[in-house]
């Protein structure tokens, strides 16, 4: 039987009078690279909220690991890792370390010591993003790319079954893209963390991803990537409202949708 960590069925949001989210139905495999595409505007951002319980649920149900959102306690073990690029703070004191050691505070304490067992932890998250070199580095010293690497090591170093991004590749230079959906495939497959992502990048999650899921404000397709791969590039014009040409990363290093 087929373990689920999202299950999400006939969920519907509005703010005020506009509807954002229409019925939708989507199921996380446990394992699954989820990426979630939708124009800017789509309700995916309003859908991750709804996720990680920011927003209550007035229309339909959200589970988690198997149980309902309203009842779910366990939320260490679901990591998330937001926009960060365009707001953080390039000059925060801090090295790489110590921003990733953030992710253990809330089962440490704020003001406590790490134990070896924790400092550990700590270095193999930052290895396990390709950043092991950096470990002493100030954190506002690294590029936008880098930067996001760490981010995604403190949300791993507490060790999640989960973990959702929000357009992690914001600040990533294009050359470095490949590289840095590889590190996340590195997570899924050999790590077996489960992932959901969001994206604009069509052309890139075709590369690495299991599942897609087409949002916007209803789901216009949801399947493994195979499925979506046999889709026509004529059958996602009205999910974007105009043309689109999708371009496959293994053929065009600056892939996406234009």
């Amino acid at each position: 039987m087929k373990e689920y960590m999202i299950e999400i069925d006939h969920l519907s949001f509005r703010y005020e009078n506009q509807n954002v989210l229409e019925d939708i139905h989507l199921q996380v495999p446990k394992g699954s690279f989820l990426g979630l595409v939708g124009p800017n505007g789509s309700g995916k951002s309003t859908l991750l909220k709804c996720i990680l319980g920011i927003l209550k649920l007035k229309e339909g149900s959200i589970r988690l690991f198997g149980t309902d959102i309203r009842r779910f306690k366990e939320w260490d073990k679901i990591g998330y890792v937001s926009q960060k690029a365009n707001s953080f703070n390039s000059g925060f004191p801090a090295t790489v370390f110590e921003v990733v050691s953030m992710g253990l505070v809330s089962k440490t304490g704020l003001f406590r010591f790490f134990n070896k067992e924790q400092k550990e932890k700590v270095r193999a998250a930052i290895e396990a993003v390709g950043m092991s070199e950096f470990v002493d580095r100030n954190i506002g010293e690294l590029s936008g790319g880098q930067q996001q690497r760490v981010f995604i090591a403190r949300a791993l170093v507490s060790e999640p079954e989960l973990l959702i991004l929000d357009e992690p590749t914001v600040g990533v230079d294009a050359e470095n893209v490949q590289n840095f959906y590889t590190m996340l495939g590195h997570l899924n497959e050999d790590l077996g963390i489960t992932l959901l992502m969001v994206t604009h990048d069509i052309g890139a999650i075709t590369d690495k991803v299991t599942h897609v899921a087409c949002v916007n404000k209803h789901l216009f397709f949801h399947g493994d990537t195979e499925a979506f791969n046999e889709l026509k590039t004529a059958d996602l014009s009205p999910f974007y409202g105009h043309h689109v040409h999708v371009i496959d990363h293994h053929d065009h290093q600056h892939g996406g949708v234009r």
